[in-house]
């Protein structure tokens, strides 16, 4: 998760466990590789090789914590959780206790956690709560059915689901606490308000598979399964034992159904047609965006490639993240047809202006929502932009919350921060990302203002070190200028001067055919 703090890489010394991690699932000669580089002197720290910051974790002394509600920067130990939860008034109650995915299922994870089951079965214990397994692979599924670790999960009501993201990107038709405030615990790695379920009060702890299981037991966010006892089925307490769990499977992993996987390498059919249904309302054929000027603007140095008459649609207040821009659960069915996904475009944004979720009060037009107002502008070939807070675009690297705003005319974006990975994506579809160099100035700019650049036009020429400028002309007709910071590379300033990344691909892959 290094990439979520700002990290363009994350790296880490080869070990032993990675070793046999590789010889485990059939990568013996990647394991050989490495090991004769690691030999070599390669695959670890640097002799004397100097930090910006070292930190020091003492294992001894850490202790589970649980992260949130409604972020994974919010960390509290499992020893002070409890009080939290009296402090905030919360009730002390788990509506579901959920882990796996393709974070936290590993087959020690699905070991620890089968050996917790049954420690809880021996005393006749069933979960106080709904419990669910999301498998991360078919290996690893196919490998705990075997190895019994899914009978041991399902004795004491668990219920193991098919192997994809699952409830952790809102794949869960959730019957229970609609628009209700509660709280459940999962072992995913990410909680942001309406991922899981579509409710946003629905308050999302992050832990280890084998506390959230342990709590499950319980049913209480005080529960502390270190030191606290249950009751067992013979009205007797007990306290769970540490659980424990092997590394890798003794007998090796096996594969499962692989019926589903296509050939390693299969052979091109240019002659495939690529048939969709004009009226599927799942699936639809994208269309190139079009680029932002011309070639006879690009062509004529007197024409200034500047944004003129965009309008800003939305000022938005706090962290916004991909899930708030681009809504899971519901919606995934339309992931493959644009014009459909659209419709949930930033409609979990709060509107600085007025404090509202999915909100946009334009002067002199009806207040409507971000897709419906969006969508009218984009009738009108209004383009349009939006002044967005710190880290905008945080959580998963969601393509679609980058195409669905260019989609719907969207051509810049303003913000005081962005998360690296949306920034990155954003570029790709032709937006252009700018930052205020001034925090302050995020407030001078309203919904409703019209909006240029300057200094845009020597970037797009090739100019790295331009400075852009966003001229802001309110209601009244004063004029306000805002510095910004684009930070864009060669590659990122061509997707946008082509209006995508798609665009420049095309356009040199045409130029090799016709070489």
């Amino acid at each position: 998760m290094g990439a979520e703090m700002g990290a363009t890489t994350s790296v880490f010394p080869y070990t032993t466990s990675m070793r046999s991690y590789l010889q485990a699932t059939n990568r013996g000669p990647v394991a050989t590789a490495a090991d004769a580089a690691h030999a070599a002197g390669f695959l670890s720290a640097d002799p004397g090789a100097e930090y910006d910051q070292r930190i020091v974790i003492d294992l001894a002394k850490l202790e589970p914590r649980f992260n949130g509600p409604f972020t994974p920067d919010l960390s509290t130990p499992l020893s002070k959780f409890g009080d939290l939860v009296k402090e905030m008034g919360w009730k002390d109650k788990i509506s579901a206790s959920l882990i796996g995915s393709c974070t936290n299922s590993s087959y020690e994870d699905m070991s620890r956690v089968a050996s917790i089951a049954r420690q809880a079965k021996e005393h006749g214990l069933m979960t106080a709560t709904s419990f669910m397994i999301t498998p991360g692979s078919e290996l690893i599924n196919a490998t705990i059915e075997r190895d019994g670790f899914t009978a041991d999960l399902e004795a004491v009501g668990g219920v193991v689901l098919a192997n994809a993201c699952g409830p952790c990107i809102g794949q869960w038709d959730r019957k229970e606490c609609k628009d209700e405030e509660n709280a459940i615990l999962t072992s995913f790695n990410r909680n942001f308000k309406a991922r899981n379920d579509g409710n946003r009060k629905t308050m999302n702890f992050l832990a280890s598979p084998d506390i959230v299981t342990a709590m499950a037991f319980s049913g209480k966010l005080s529960f502390d399964p270190t030191k606290d006892e249950l009751i067992g089925a013979d009205g007797k307490p007990f306290r769970f034992l540490p659980p424990v769990g092997d590394e890798l499977p003794a007998t090796g992993f096996t594969n499962g159904n692989t019926s589903y996987l296509p050939s390693a390498l299969p052979e091109p059919v240019p002659s495939t047609v690529l048939a969709i249904s004009p009226t599927s309302t799942r699936l639809e054929l994208l269309a190139p965006f079009a680029p932002h000027f011309t070639a006879e603007e690009f062509a004529s140095s007197k024409t200034p490639l500047e944004f003129r008459g965009l309008k800003c649609l939305l000022r938005i207040r706090g962290k916004c993240t991909t899930d708030e821009i681009s809504a899971a659960g519901a919606w995934l069915k339309y992931k493959g047809h644009l014009s459909n996904l659209s419709e949930n475009t930033l409609i979990g944004a709060t509107n600085d202006e007025n404090g509202k979720v999915n909100s946009v009060v334009v002067p002199g037009e009806a207040e409507g929502t971000f897709p419906e107002v969006a969508k009218r502008w984009k009738a009108a070939e209004q383009p349009w932009m939006i002044v967005t807070d710190h880290n905008y675009g945080e959580g998963s690297a969601r393509e679609h919350a980058s195409l669905q705003p260019r989609f719907l005319n969207c051509k810049m974006i303003l913000a005081r921060s962005f998360a690296r990975i949306h920034r990155t994506n954003l570029t790709k579809q032709g937006v252009l990302p700018l930052t205020f160099i001034n925090d302050a100035d995020y407030s001078l700019i309203s919904a409703g203002d019209h909006i240029a650049t300057s200094g845009l036009d020597a970037l797009l020429r090739g100019n790295l070190s331009a400075e852009v400028k966003v001229i802001v002309q309110k209601p009244d007709g004063a004029l306000i200028e805002i510095a910004t910071e684009h930070a864009l590379s060669k590659d990122q300033v061509e997707w946008i001067a082509k209006g995508s990344a798609l665009n420049v691909i095309k356009e040199k892959a045409q130029a090799e055919l016709n070489a």
